[in-house]
C-alpha cells in the first residue's frame, strides 16, 4: 500500500436507524438519520464504566472542534454493567465527562446489535449518504478518523452531499455546587479534607466539617499547567497521597495527585498550593509506540519519570516495603511504581491484557485496576473495577510480589451478594480503605454500597446502602470509634457515618449479573477465528524485526475450548469448540504493528494496534465456521 493510497473502506452498507430509549444533550428531542443526512456521522459505541471508552472521548474532542460544521459525533451508550442502564446515572455521566456531543440511550443494545459492535469501544463512520464506510473497535483511531473525515470531506464536497452547518447538540445546564464529581478524599495534617474535585479539575481544600471550603488548588479549566494555585491546572485528576514526611524537603512536594485524564502524576506543595508535574508527559500511552519514551537527547533536563507517557493513573499509595509509590495505571491494566527520588517509573504488573488473573505481578491480569490501600500489614488492597473484584497484592521482604483475588468472578459476572468470599458480588467498585483491624472497605460504586470483607472469616458482608456511586472512603479511628468519610460522586458530597465497634454489618442478597450482550452463534467442533487487521492510512504491517502480529485466546469457562487456546503468532486460529458445554465466553486479544509504508521516509512512525474482544457465545449445531473479528491499525 502506497503512502497515497485511500483508507480501506467497507462495502457500501445502508447504516441501521438510531433507536434506543431516548436522547441526551438534544434539548428533549429525537434525532433519526435523515436529520443527519449530509453530515459525516461517527457513532461512538461507549459504555461509562470503561476506561478505553473515557479515553476515546478525550481523542474524538480535537476532531469534534476542528470539524463541527461537517461532522457529527453520536454517542451510543450501549450499557454493560445493570447500574449504567439507569437513565439518571447515564445523565450523570455525560455531564461528569463533558461529552459535547448528542447521545442515544441504547438500554438493550438494540443500535449496537444493528451495527454487530461486539467491544467497548467500537467507532463507525457513516458517510454523509447514509452509508457505513468504516468500523472501528477500541481505541487510538484518532489519526486515523482525521485522515477519513478529510477524504470524506473532499469527495462530498465535489459530490455536493456534504451540508455544512451546526449539528442537533444542545448543551446541558452545568452542575452547581462546591463539588462536582468528587473521586477521593485525604485527610490533612491540619485536621482539614483534601478533595480531587474532579469535575471542577482541580482540588479543593475542605474544613474538618467536610463542607467548608479553605481554598482550592487548580484554575477550574481542564488543562494541564504547573505553578502556583490560581495558575495550575488538572485534568479529572482521582487519587490522592500524602508523601512520607520524611520525603517532602526532600522532593519540595506534600502530596501526589493521580491526573488522569492528563496521564501524569503531579506534585502539590501545601505551604502554597504549588503544583509541579513530577511523572509523565501528558500524552496517552500506547501500546507498542515508539514515542512512549522521549529520548533523553530530546529532553536532557527531564528526569526518566517525566520522559516517559502514562495512561489514566487512578490512585496512588506509598508502599514501604516496595520503596516507592504504587500506582494503579486503570488505562492499561497493569500497576506501576514511582520512585520520586531517583524520578523513574516502571510497570511492576500486568501484560496488559484484560482479565482477572492471579500469580506473580508480572504475569497477572488486570481489568481498569482504580482504588489502593495499604493494609497495616503492608500488603496492598486492590478495587480492580471491570472484573467487580477485590484483590490483594503481597510483597516479600526480596521486594517480589503475588497478586491473590478474595472476591470476584471476571470480566462479566457482577452483583450485590454478601457472605463467604468466593460467592460474593460486587459491582464496578473503585475504592478501597484499609481498617485497623485488618479488614477492608469497599466503595462498591454501581452498587451504592460501603462493603467489608474480612480475611479472618473470609465474609463478606453490607455496612451501607443508598449512596450515589460512593468512589472512595477516609477511615477515621477515635478511640473505639470508626468513622468513615465517604465520597458520594454523583451527589457532588462528603458523607459520614460512623461503623459499629464490631463493624458487624448485614448479609445481603440482591442477586447475581452476568453482563448481557449480543449471544454469537458457533457450532461444536471446529470454526476458524479471523482476525481481520486493516493497517491505517500510509502504513502497512511491520515486519522488519519479526513477525508483526499476535493472537491470545481463552475461555469462560476453560472447558469451553477443547483446543486453540493460549498465544501465538498467526491472525488466523482453529478453535474446537466443547459440544458438552452449552455457552460461555471467548476472549481474544490481538495485536498488530504497522508502520509508514513510504520507504523514502528515513524514520517510519510505527503502531502497535491491540484489542481485546469478550465475545459471548452459544454453541449450536449447524451454524457458521468462521468467527471474524475487525481489528483497525
Amino acid at each position: 500500500m502506497s503512502a497515497t493510497t485511500p483508507s480501506p473502506r467497507l462495502p457500501r452498507v445502508r447504516a441501521s436507524e438510531l433507536v434506543g430509549r431516548g436522547w441526551l444533550n438534544t434539548g428533549g428531542a429525537d434525532v433519526t438519520l435523515a436529520d443527519l443526512r449530509g453530515k459525516i456521522v461517527v457513532l461512538d459505541f461507549w459504555t461509562f464504566c470503561c476506561v478505553n471508552c473515557l479515553h476515546v472521548l478525550d481523542e474524538l474532542r480535537e476532531l469534534e472542534e476542528a470539524h463541527r460544521d461537517e461532522v457529527v459525533i453520536v454517542g451510543v451508550h450501549s450499557p454493560k454493567f445493570v447500574h449504567e442502564a439507569d437513565p439518571v446515572a447515564l445523565a450523570a455521566a455525560v455531564d461528569r465527562y463533558e461529552v459535547r456531543h448528542p447521545v442515544l440511550d441504547d438500554p438493550d443494545l438494540v443500535t449496537w446489535s444493528a451495527y454487530t459492535a461486539r467491544a467497548w469501544p467500537t467507532l463507525v463512520v457513516i458517510d454523509p449518504e447514509g452509508y457505513v464506510v468504516a468500523h472501528m473497535a477500541g481505541e487510538g483511531h484518532a489519526s486515523t478518523l482525521e485522515i477519513l473525515v478529510r477524504e470524506l470531506v473532499e469527495e462530498h464536497t465535489a459530490k455536493g452531499t456534504l451540508h455544512r452547518g451546526s449539528g442537533p447538540y444542545v448543551p446541558a445546564e452545568p452542575t452547581p455546587g462546591t463539588l462536582r464529581f468528587p473521586a477521593a478524599v485525604i485527610a490533612l495534617e491540619s485536621g482539614n479534607l483534601l478533595v480531587a474535585d474532579a469535575g471542577h479539575h482541580s482540588l479543593a481544600e475542605l474544613a474538618a466539617d467536610g463542607e467548608t471550603l479553605v481554598r482550592r488548588i487548580g484554575s477550574g479549566e481542564r488543562g494541564l499547567a504547573d505553578g502556583g494555585p490560581d495558575a495550575a491546572a488538572f485534568s479529572e485528576p482521582n487519587g490522592l497521597c500524602l508523601v512520607p514526611e520524611g520525603l517532602r524537603e526532600q522532593v519540595g512536594y506534600d502530596v501526589l495527585v493521580a491526573d488522569t485524564v492528563n496521564h501524569a502524576l503531579r506534585g502539590v506543595r501545601l505551604a502554597d498550593g504549588h503544583v509541579t508535574t513530577v511523572a509523565g508527559t501528558g500524552e496517552q500511552l500506547m501500546v507498542g509506540g515508539a514515542e512512549n519514551v522521549v529520548p533523553e537527547s530530546a529532553a536532557p533536563d527531564a528526569t526518566p519519570a517525566l520522559r516517559h507517557r502514562l495512561t489514566s493513573p487512578w490512585d496512588v499509595v506509598w508502599s514501604e516495603r516496595l520503596g516507592a509509590f504504587l500506582v494503579a495505571m486503570a488505562g492499561n491494566h497493569s500497576l506501576w511504581t514511582f520512585d520520586p527520588v531517583a524520578g523513574t517509573v516502571e510497570q511492576v504488573a500486568g501484560t496488559q491484557n484484560e482479565g482477572l488473573l492471579d500469580g506473580p505481578l508480572a504475569q497477572a491480569w488486570f481489568a481498569q485496576p482504580s482504588g489502593l490501600s495499604v493494609a497495616p500489614d503492608g500488603s496492598v488492597w486492590l478495587a480492580d473495577a471491570e472484573t467487580s473484584a477485590l484483590r490483594r497484592v503481597d510483597v516479600a521482604d526480596d521486594r517480589s510480589a503475588t497478586i491473590t483475588s478474595l472476591v470476584g468472578q471476571g470480566l462479566f459476572d457482577f452483583g450485590h451478594r454478601d457472605g463467604p468470599a468466593a460467592q460474593a458480588l460486587l459491582q464496578h467498585p473503585l475504592g478501597v480503605a484499609a481498617l485497623p483491624d485488618g479488614s477492608v472497605l469497599v466503595t462498591d460504586t454501581y452498587n451504592g454500597a460501603l462493603r467489608r470483607y474480612d480475611p479472618a472469616t473470609d465474609e463478606v458482608t453490607t455496612l451501607v446502602g443508598d449512596l450515589a456511586e460512593p468512589s472512595d472512603a477516609l477511615v477515621q479511628v477515635d478511640g473505639d470509634e470508626v468513622r468513615v468519610v465517604v465520597v458520594e460522586s454523583t451527589a457532588h458530597r462528603l458523607t459520614r457515618v460512623a461503623l459499629p465497634a464490631s463493624l458487624a454489618g448485614q448479609v445481603l442478597d440482591s442477586g447475581a449479573h452476568r453482563t448481557q450482550r449480543p449471544v454469537t452463534e458457533v457450532p461444536p467442533g471446529d470454526i476458524r477465528l479471523d482476525v481481520i487487521f486493516t493497517p491505517a492510512t500510509g502504513q502497512k504491517y511491520d515486519d522488519r524485526f519479526g513477525p508483526s502480529t499476535q493472537l491470545t485466546v481463552s475461555s469462560t469457562p476453560p472447558e469451553l475450548l477443547l483446543d486453540g487456546a493460549g498465544r501465538d503468532l498467526p491472525l488466523v486460529r482453529t478453535l474446537r469448540i466443547n459440544p458438552e458445554i452449552a455457552e460461555g465466553v471467548l476472549h481474544v486479544t490481538a495485536q498488530a504493528a504497522s508502520c509508514d509504508a513510504d520507504p523514502a521516509v528515513e524514520y517510519p512512525a510505527c503502531h502497535l494496534a491491540q484489542q481485546d474482544w469478550g465475545v459471548p457465545v452459544r454453541v449450536v449445531a449447524g451454524t457458521p465456521e468462521v468467527l471474524t473479528l475487525p481489528l483497525r491499525g
